[in-house]
């Protein structure tokens, strides 16, 4: 019932536009990602309006599965969605050079995220188990996720990248993530092509 959109400081028609519409449904708030340092940046920026709550984290320009929202909405703790590379290459309008160098996201024997590996190379992709997950953005968060957020450093794209406060958060603070296999495409809906 609560939707946080975060947006940049000059998104003002963005506001209006939530505004003027009132929706019976759903309460929107906004958040300012004060400058473009990335998605964990991004989800940072959100914290005062979350609060202690868990919460969905979602790209906005993608169009998820109900099967996957559904999944982390009934999910008891942190947890991610892993699309099946194989499903996402025949139903999904990403082309698959760009697919390819999505994350990929592996789990451990019990169904919880061991890693998540951003922009793999082939051999790295050669020798996870299959089938592969691919990671999308699709995510819900306990607040632990702050702390991580806050924690980690710019990866090497100078980024303040989610999957790095992800696996901090595995590996420094504790937090499991289980992981729901979907195998439903994620449409991407960056561009109007699209």
């Amino acid at each position: 019932s609560r939707v946080c959109l975060v947006v940049a400081p000059e998104h003002g028609q963005i506001r209006e536009y939530y505004s003027r519409l009132k929706p019976k449904r759903l309460q929107i708030e906004f958040a300012v990602q004060v400058e473009p340092l990335g998605t964990a940046d991004a989800v940072a920026a959100a914290e005062e309006v979350v609060g202690a709550q868990p919460f969905l984290m979602l790209n906005s320009d993608n169009h998820y599965p109900l099967e996957a929202l559904c999944a982390l909405r009934g999910a008891s703790g942190s947890a991610v969605v892993a699309f099946d590379r194989d499903s996402m290459f025949a139903g999904s309008n990403i082309p698959p050079e760009r697919l390819s160098s999505f994350a990929v996201v592996e789990a451990d024997g019990d169904g919880f995220l061991k890693r998540i590996i951003e922009k793999p190379d082939e051999r790295t992709l050669a020798r996870l188990p299959r089938p592969l997950g691919v990671g999308m953005n699709c995510w819900r968060f306990t607040p632990t996720i702050f702390q991580a957020c806050r924690s980690i450093g710019p990866s090497p794209r100078g980024e303040l990248e989610i999957t790095d406060a992800a696996q901090y958060a595995i590996d420094r603070l504790g937090e499991r993530f289980q992981v729901f296999r979907c195998t439903e495409p994620v449409l991407d809906l960056s561009s109007r092509g699209d």
